[in-house]
């Protein structure tokens, strides 16, 4: 998983997670499936957090950190 994209492992998370919601794995295959499925949750979140702190940097005008709110109205007013 060292070099995998967040896209791709968001894909197979969701893949497990349609797997199990069918309910037609052994016990066995359900517990390798969430183990599977804990390390790519894990991995999108630090992705998640990573892209997050980029922004932030982005963000920062004159040494001070300037956020501010998603909305997609304000994209439409710029």
């Amino acid at each position: 998983m060292a070099k995998e994209k967040f896209e791709e492992a968001l894909e197979k998370l969701e893949e497990i997670v349609r797997r199990m919601e069918a309910g037609e794995m052994t016990l066995e295959e359900s517990l390798k499936a969430f183990e599977e499925g804990i390390k790519l949750s894990r991995f999108c979140a630090k992705k998640l957090d990573e892209a997050d702190r980029r922004v932030d940097i982005l963000l920062r005008q004159e040494g001070e950190l300037v956020t501010k709110p998603f909305s997609g109205e304000d994209r439409d007013s710029e």
